[in-house]
């Protein structure tokens, strides 16, 4: 394997990893933010689950992903390393400022910012839709803004049908409720593996393709499990900016609250990853959060500054990670 391969793969999981810091710790944060569980207990629930959901779903997001950019053979690892790390620099920032960005929008940045250098609009594949499934960039940026929609009208729903069912519950019903968010929380968790461990699978498979190291863009076993456990060590040691936002900056929540979160997402994020659609589980999770703040009628007790700083990160994600993603594009041509 020669050093351009072996870095560009490197990064691959370097993104893995910064996603973790983003998007896997959305799947406990409700979970820890409402002290149904400790910290170190909902870590080990996201690590299997993260596992299990690449495992087990299939490559439909992967496909997507790899699909975005055509260039040439000997010109696509410098431009997914470059991709990768426009994507990578942004979700950094982002972790630094406690910004839940989408990774998913800054690694579409990140690899069309890259692909046009190389090479025009023709290098990239600005796609549609293939049915349901959503194909190249457009594809890809249609699920991408739909689907914090549909997160937080599900929640919304979620909370009312559930509020309304347990009306005349009494203070029994807290110990059920706490538990049914360890289940809630092991779905998300699986939904994110499904989906956001198979972008950086995706990216590795179609790296392998090109230097001719593999025949398809199947990906080896060993590049499901590195960027599973990669998201699980992001969620481990750099998630817990983004945990305090999502379960305690954008709206105060309790069990129930997370209970909806957490199902209402999972269903979204898991349906969109057997339609192949790369979304951003930050997106879904924060959307729902306002949905249930809508959902109790408390729309002063979201804090509304932290959803618009949040706009502006998601609105500057995809030109942001496109320019890193060109400046290191020249970058590494030209020291290559």
């Amino acid at each position: 394997m020669d050093a351009a391969l072996a870095i560009a793969i490197g990064l691959a999981f370097a993104f893995a990893l910064t996603n973790g810091f983003h998007d896997a710790s959305n799947a406990i944060a409700t979970l820890v933010a409402t002290r149904a569980a400790t910290p170190a207990q909902a870590i080990v629930l996201a690590a299997v689950f993260n596992m299990l959901g690449p495992i087990l779903v299939g490559s439909a997001v992967a496909a997507t992903i790899a699909g975005i950019v055509q260039v040439p053979a000997d010109q696509t690892v410098a431009v997914i390393g470059a991709g990768l790390i426009g994507a990578t620099s942004w979700n950094l920032l982002t972790w630094w400022r406690g910004l839940p960005s989408s990774s998913g929008q800054a690694l579409v940045g990140g690899l069309v910012g890259a692909a046009l250098v190389q090479g025009g609009t023709s290098a990239v594949n600005w796609g549609g839709f293939d049915g349901w499934r959503p194909v190249g960039v457009i594809g890809t940026l249609v699920a991408l803004a739909i689907s914090p929609v549909i997160g937080g009208v599900a929640a919304f729903v979620f909370l009312r049908v559930l509020r309304r069912g347990l009306r005349r519950g009494s203070a029994r019903l807290r110990t059920p409720v706490n538990r049914s968010q360890w289940a809630g929380a092991a779905a998300l968790a699986f939904s994110h593996g499904s989906n956001d461990a198979q972008k950086a699978v995706g990216l590795v498979a179609a790296l392998l393709l090109a230097a001719g190291k593999t025949q398809s863009l199947s990906a080896p076993l060993w590049a499901t499990v590195g960027s599973a456990a990669a998201l699980t060590l992001g969620t481990a040691f750099g998630g817990w900016r983004i945990v305090k936002t999502i379960g305690q900056r954008i709206y105060r929540i309790r069990a129930l609250d997370g209970f909806s979160s957490q199902a209402s997402s999972s269903a979204v994020i898991l349906g969109a990853s057997f339609l192949g659609a790369p979304i951003s589980t930050t997106h879904v999770v924060a959307s729902s959060i306002i949905g249930i703040g809508v959902g109790r009628r408390r729309w002063h007790h979201v804090r509304w500054e932290i959803v618009r700083e949040m706009g502006i990160a998601w609105l500057t994600t995809i030109p942001a990670s496109a320019v890193i993603a060109a400046v290191a594009f020249m970058i590494w041509r030209w020291v290559a």
